[in-house]
């Protein structure tokens, strides 16, 4: 979704976009990266927790509430800025939907000769 966000921004016209878009993105980026490796590190600690200590035992409780304080600053993140990938994918449908310039006929004069059969 931030892969297809940052290349939809690469090819947007200017006018299209927004200056705070890429910092936004970058925002995005490295609060998902936090959160991936604090998702890890959580994973290790559930492992690691003794036997028996399953959802609702105070120490799993206890490192749950741990480990979802470390996530919220960066869960913040993804509420202040996440809506940036729905305005790039907004204006990307708009600058696929802007109809191309046509092609104008070329306009004959019936004086020319090309515009007047058998003449």
């Amino acid at each position: 979704m931030l892969a297809t966000a940052r290349l939809q921004l690469q090819h947007l016209p200017a006018h299209l976009t927004r200056a705070s878009w890429p910092g936004q993105l970058t925002i995005l980026e490295e609060a998902l990266s936090h959160l991936d490796a604090l998702d890890a590190r959580w994973q290790e600690t559930r492992a690691q927790l003794p036997e028996g200590t399953g959802p609702g035992s105070a120490a799993y409780v206890d490192a749950l509430d741990e480990h979802h304080a470390e996530c919220w600053s960066y869960l913040d993140d993804w509420a202040c800025h996440g809506r940036v990938v729905l305005d790039i994918q907004a204006a990307a449908r708009r600058a696929s939907s802007r109809p191309k310039r046509p092609q104008l006929p070329t306009l004959t004069s019936p004086r020319s000769g090309h515009g007047a059969r058998g003449r």
